[in-house]
């Protein structure tokens, strides 16, 4: 594979003294990053350490090691190798507005549930945090990071061939992946019917159909990318054939969600493609659409029954009518909003709307601390496509912008930070479109700084 020629720069480590990012290592964050997406995608969701929450899925457990390795290194000058990053001013803003919401919840007084709700989504903010300050800062290199992403692809089809299992032969194959230790928190996603086809909704190893097919959607760019630019015509191959079983899953989960994430990611990636790239992807995009026709009839004709009478769909009847709700619940606190996670479904309503649920529990400094994550991780890999001069890193920045955009979009059809499969991927794009803004930077001493590993 042919190297990046930062990837050759060393790196400052103290006065005249210089280091290679190449320096081949028993463990560094990439590799770390790399094994919680393993975790995240290929374990259930429902799967945790015994005796705790959700925030004590493997993935996350980890993922909170992540937020203390950064600290004990942004304390450490031996570990840490200074060098200006805005999204962690960005993360800061978001850490005090859930803090600020935090104490408003307690100073309101909650019930029981509320409070250890509370705690549970205080917990998973640290853990949320760390994952994208370590994937910013932490990276030390091109190299590594690609290797992120293609564990991440592996990762993502291996969930999409769960889900075409379940799909196919009706059958939860991902009650075969209990891992001897862990313990089942919840019960898993059934098979739900939908349309009148016989159908039904599969999720593969995530909590949630919706769910299932965001991720999914947003994989599909990054494996466009590895399709088009891996070095050797058999590992283009590979890349391609992984990305259309992922594309393939996305509309088995039958959700209008999924579809719209999966038209947003490619959107954005189309203004980064030639005209040439947009033909051919418009014919692989109909193949694609061919296929879903012979392996899974009626998954069409069902999507588009359901777009085309969205308006008398009872789910999007149900999101409208909580809007009133929504309005008096933020008319008695603004600014701090309820407290963060403390609107239970259980002993409310079920607010399907990421932007609303922030804006009731986080207020609106919480909600301009989250779209403050999005517009920062846009700018940054914005900032990289145009200071890159390859189109494969250009090509690389823009498949984490769609990411963004996939977010933002979804946040309006699902509480999409309500399940962690989802909110965890979205921290490590944005952590990633921190690294590729260090790793473009026009001074050396920045592009080279990151985060040391634990060995040498």
């Amino acid at each position: 594979m042919t190297v990046h020629p930062v990837d050759l720069e060393p790196s400052l480590i103290g006065p005249g003294t210089y280091t290679s990012r190449r320096l081949q290592v028993r463990l560094d964050t990439a590799t770390v990053i790399a094994l919680l997406v393993l975790l995240l995608y290929c374990l259930p969701a429902a799967l945790i350490v015994p005796g705790l929450t959700f925030a004590g899925r493997p993935a996350l457990v980890l993922a909170m090691g992540l937020f203390a390795w950064w600290l004990i290194a942004r304390l450490s000058p031996t570990l840490f190798l200074m060098g200006p990053q805005p999204l962690r001013w960005t993360m800061l803003f978001y850490l005090v507005s859930t803090l600020l919401s935090y104490t408003a919840g307690m100073l309101r007084g909650l019930p029981t549930l509320e409070a250890n709700r509370q705690n549970f989504t205080l917990l998973v903010t640290f853990q949320f945090i760390g994952l994208v300050l370590m994937a910013a800062d932490g990276v030390a290199n091109w190299e590594r990071l690609r290797k992120i992403l293609r564990v991440f692809l592996w990762a993502a089809a291996f969930m999409a061939v769960i889900g075409l299992i379940q799909s196919l032969f009706e059958y939860d194959i991902a009650q075969n992946l209990i891992v001897p230790g862990l313990e089942i928190k919840a019960e898993m996603a059934d098979f739900q019917k939908r349309g009148d086809e016989g159908l039904f909704r599969v999720a593969g190893t995530a909590i949630h159909y919706i769910e299932f097919s965001t991720v999914l959607a947003m994989a599909v760019p990054f494996g466009l990318h590895f399709a088009m630019y891996s070095p050797t015509r058999r590992s283009r191959r590979f890349y391609a054939a992984l990305t259309g079983v992922i594309a393939v899953a996305v509309p088995i989960a039958i959700s209008r969600t999924g579809i719209l994430a999966l038209v947003a990611a490619v959107g954005v990636m189309f203004f980064a493609w030639s005209w040439r790239t947009r033909y051919n992807m418009l014919f692989v995009g109909m193949a694609a659409l061919v296929a879903m026709a012979v392996v899974r009839p009626g998954v069409l004709g069902t999507l588009k029954s359901m777009f085309l009478s969205a308006d008398e769909d009872p789910s999007i009847t149900g999101r409208t009518e909580d809007y009133e709700m929504v309005s008096y619940w933020f008319s008695q606190r603004p600014w701090l909003g309820r407290g963060p996670g403390t609107l239970i479904p259980d002993l409310y309503i079920m607010l399907d709307n990421q932007w609303l649920m922030t804006l009731v529990t986080y207020g609106i400094v919480g909600l301009v601390a989250l779209a403050a994550l999005h517009i920062t991780c846009i700018a940054q890999a914005g900032v990289a496509l145009r200071r890159s001069t390859t189109a494969e890193d250009k090509h690389l920045c823009a498949a984490l912008i769609s990411s963004q955009v996939v977010a933002i979009l979804v946040g309006a059809t699902f509480d999409s930070f309500s399940f962690t499969t989802f909110a965890f991927t979205l921290a490590l794009m944005s952590g990633l479109s921190g690294a590729v803004w260090r790793f473009t930077h026009p001074a050396r001493v920045v592009r080279t700084s990151h985060v040391k590993r634990l060995f040498e």
